[in-house]
């Protein structure tokens, strides 16, 4: 099991959507944060008539030839915590001993060029359910809690005096994790694994949302493992099982094979909110995480790097995970950057499949003109069929070969001679060759 690769996945998507560009409080885009994998109270639930779910669950499929496989599941969220800011009435030297002084939330407080700011945080939680072995039909419920906390930490004034305080909280939340495991036949079992939010909300606060959010498992997310047993893929699973695949009843969430693709590793499996493939990867391109849904690591990190220094101040005040961002950003080199822009992989050339190599022609007739690979031609479209037809016209373009296609038809591979990426043309990489008929392209002599 490739246990750095599954994590790095793991740690990616749970904080996807987390916090969005432009990486600031005062953004209405991060208002409402936690978008994806919420499982809410079941009290709050109840009182939605089940319009919120209180409920997350993963089934799938496990072959178990050895007779002796275990498996291993662990549940990863992230709480939500609030972060206030208070200004005090009148500056004080120290904190009272055993005691808060009075205080008034305020949205924003600032000293100097540091912003606090009244907005919320997380802190990832983990559950791991006792391991257990899959020789026959298997029943467990995994009751876990996480407590309530406070704590202030003082702000200082230009003056050295505490004129406001940082309050961080956390509601308590408790859950249930139910784990079922069923043979379907002599070798392959249904495992199901339930999240049940079980913390309770009292009456008066079933209609205030932030007090909901406090208490909701947000960007839930299940992990599965097995040791001797290896899992059945969902989107593809094998023709004998299918039916027994489409079966699998998965709410809020959908388990992929997570590891190695060329090893076909199938020994983990991620049950995530965010619909993924089987084998999700990280680019190796990308520079860290983003946190924004449908990122695009370019155009974010260039948009990162034009803002502000206002604006980057507010970012770096954020939390820990938008500092880490800008740090990121303002370190990075122009190599990484340039990677970043796109990268080839198992490139073919274009158009292989339409033109056949065996058939490259040495030459063909333009006019009264033989012309060869090297020549120069002047593009005249005849049928303008789209934009590129006129956008084309009248470039003047260097032969990068004489093709036959399919229909006996000759054709001419042309790379502009103004194309910043001319030699990739000539390297026949897509986007970069033009095909145009011997009687849309006029014959340019060797000095014009």
């Amino acid at each position: 099991m490739n246990i750095a690769l599954v994590e790095k996945v793991v740690n990616a998507v749970l904080y996807e959507g987390y916090i969005l560009y432009p990486y600031r409080a005062s953004s209405k885009k991060n208002r409402e944060r936690f978008t994806f994998g919420r499982v809410y109270p079941e009290d709050y639930s109840i009182a939605q008539h089940g319009a919120e779910p209180s409920v997350m669950q993963t089934e799938c499929l496990i072959r178990n030839e050895s007779k002796d496989a275990v498996v291993m599941i662990s549940v990863r969220f992230l709480h939500p915590m609030a972060r206030e800011v208070g200004t005090l009435p009148e500056p004080i030297t120290e904190m009272p001993a055993g005691g808060r002084p009075d205080f008034e939330v305020v949205p924003d407080f600032r000293v100097g060029e540091q912003v606090y700011q009244t907005w919320q945080e997380v802190v990832e939680q983990k559950v791991d359910v006792p391991t257990f072995p899959l020789r026959e039909a298997w029943q467990t419920v995994h009751h876990f809690e996480f407590s309530s906390s406070r704590a202030l930490e003082p702000i200082l004034g230009e003056d050295g005096r505490i004129t406001a305080v940082l309050v961080r909280r956390q509601d308590a939340v408790r859950g249930a994790i139910e784990v079922t495991a069923q043979p379907i036949d002599e070798t392959v079992f249904r495992v199901t694994v339930r999240i049940v939010n079980c913390t309770p909300v009292p009456p008066n606060e079933l209609e205030n949302q932030s007090a909901i959010i406090m208490r909701t498992f947000t960007s839930t997310h299940t992990i599965l493992h097995a040791q001797g047993g290896e899992w059945l893929s969902l989107t593809d699973p094998p023709a004998a099982y299918a039916k027994g695949a489409a079966a699998c009843k998965n709410i809020h969430t959908w388990p992929v094979l997570v590891g190695d693709p060329t090893k076909h590793e199938r020994d983990a499996m991620l049950s995530s909110p965010i619909i993924l493939y089987d084998y999700p990867q990280i680019a190796p391109e990308s520079p860290g995480d983003l946190f924004d849904g449908l990122e695009i690591d370019e155009i974010l990190t260039l948009r990162v790097m034009a803002m502000s220094d206002a604006e980057k101040i507010e970012m770096r005040q954020v939390d820990e995970q938008a500092r880490k961002i800008l740090e990121r950003t303002e370190n990075m080199s122009s190599d990484h950057l340039l990677k970043m822009h796109g990268v080839m992989r198992n490139a073919r050339s274009s158009n292989e499949n339409f033109f056949n190599p065996s058939k490259r022609l040495e030459s063909a007739t333009v006019g009264d003109r033989q012309v060869k690979a090297g020549d120069r031609v002047r593009i005249r479209p005849k049928k303008r069929a789209d934009v590129m037809d006129m956008a084309l016209a009248g470039k003047i373009a260097v032969i990068e070969a004489v093709e036959q296609d399919v229909d006996g038809g000759v054709q001419l591979a042309l790379v502009l001679d103004d194309d910043p990426g001319r030699d990739l043309g000539m390297m026949r990489q897509p986007g970069h060759r033009f095909f145009y008929a011997t009687d849309e392209v006029e014959a340019v002599k060797e000095d014009a």
